[in-house]
């Protein structure tokens, strides 16, 4: 039997413009748009909130958050899956491409890096089979470049694990996001507590790794995606040189540029820049890196993330409008453009034909208060 449902007398947040009107969904896709104030009978009336299509996340660590919710401290997989799920359905993300490290650390327990992408992924293959996701969930791969075990960990994975974003990440002290090593100090140390020595022995045994397995890891990498066929992004790029060779490996998405170099290299390469929605937010990167504003006013900003804050991605959208003075565009950057960059052309547009992935909002001193979240037509928050 068709179920129908219609919203009217809303704003319609469409992929160029913001109009009034109505949209009418049935059986899971959008099947009528139309312009007006008019409260058809039986229609939901939206008493002029915005209608926007569900957020499209392409990184998040947010699962991880769940799978450790204190330092040392594990949770049980599935109820981190489902919390999390829950947590994303919340603050209006309705495709999520869930970021799990690949490559680990073995050789060092006091390391915190164990293996764990195999299990996570099975587990969310399995939650997702037996219906219990609110969202639709897709595997992100953070390929760690600086781990042991990167190469035998990508083998393990086949076209079959939903697999749609591999990402080429080298967490190395000193380049990258961590030019500045204290802030790579800061970070570690508010995981694990290491005296001097032990912190000193760290930092060698991460060059040593690097420099003997690191090249042979980004080969792995790249040919990785391509078997999965998998978009290939970069993470932390930070200088042009760096960018033209992520981009001679076919990288289309530049995650977190830590520069403006970097980022107007990626615009002349064709490569789609991602900042993170807190360092917007927030005014800037906490590793003091290049922030998304500036990025965003020299028109140097494709895509926006959650990275590790969920709900700052409609928040940052937003706030990506004022700074445009342009809403629709501002919630292109969370909508139809990471749905384009990883290649679904069944969401992230309000277009007949498309799934029903769909968010109801207000907004009170520009702040997005969500109200209601729908997932292929059913509503899941």
């Amino acid at each position: 039997m068709t179920e129908q449902t219609i919203f009217a007398n809303a704003r319609l947040i469409l992929n160029d413009d913001v109009v009034k009107g109505s949209l009418t969904i049935e059986d899971g896709f959008i099947t009528d748009i139309a312009q007006g104030a008019s409260v058809p009978k039986g229609a939901i009336d939206l008493q002029g909130d915005y209608l926007s299509p569900g957020l499209v996340e392409l990184h998040t660590d947010n699962v991880e958050r769940h799978l450790e919710p204190r330092p040392k401290v594990s949770w049980p997989f599935r109820a981190a899956i489902l919390a999390h799920d829950r947590e994303l359905a919340g603050v209006g993300i309705t495709t999520v491409f869930d970021a799990i490290r690949v490559g680990s650390i073995v050789s060092d327990a006091g390391a915190g890096c164990p293996k764990y992408a195999r299990q996570m992924t099975d587990e969310i293959m399995s939650t997702r089979a037996a219906g219990l996701l609110r969202i639709s969930h897709h595997i992100h791969l953070r390929a760690e470049v600086c781990s042991e075990t990167l190469i035998d960990e990508l083998n393990e994975f086949s076209s079959g694990d939903r697999i749609g974003i591999v990402s080429m990440m080298d967490h190395t002290p000193g380049q990258r996001q961590f030019v500045d090593i204290s802030k790579f100090e800061t970070y570690i140390h508010g995981k694990r507590t290491y005296t001097d020595e032990q912190w000193r022995r760290y930092l060698e045994f991460l060059y040593e790794l690097q420099a003997r397995l690191g090249t042979k890891h980004e080969a792995a990498t790249v040919a990785a995606a391509q078997r999965l066929g998998a978009t290939l992004a970069s993470h932390d790029d930070t200088t042009a040189d760096q960018v033209a060779t992520s981009h001679s490996y076919g990288v289309s998405m530049a995650e977190f540029p830590t520069t403006f170099a970097a980022a107007d290299a990626c615009h002349a390469k064709g490569i789609a820049t991602i900042m993170g929605a807190p360092n917007l937010i927030r005014g800037g990167s906490h590793s003091g890196n290049v922030a998304a504003a500036g990025l965003a006013q020299m028109d140097r900003l494709d895509i926006l993330s959650s990275d590790y804050v969920p709900a700052g991605l409609l928040m940052a959208a937003v706030q990506l409008g004022d700074i445009w003075g342009d809403l629709a565009r501002g919630m292109r950057t969370v909508t139809d453009a990471p749905a384009l960059a990883v290649g679904l052309l069944d969401r992230g547009t309000l277009a007949i034909g498309q799934r029903a992935d769909i968010i109801r909002f207000a907004i009170k001193d520009q702040t997005p208060i969500l109200q209601e979240t729908w997932s292929a037509g059913k509503r899941v928050s």
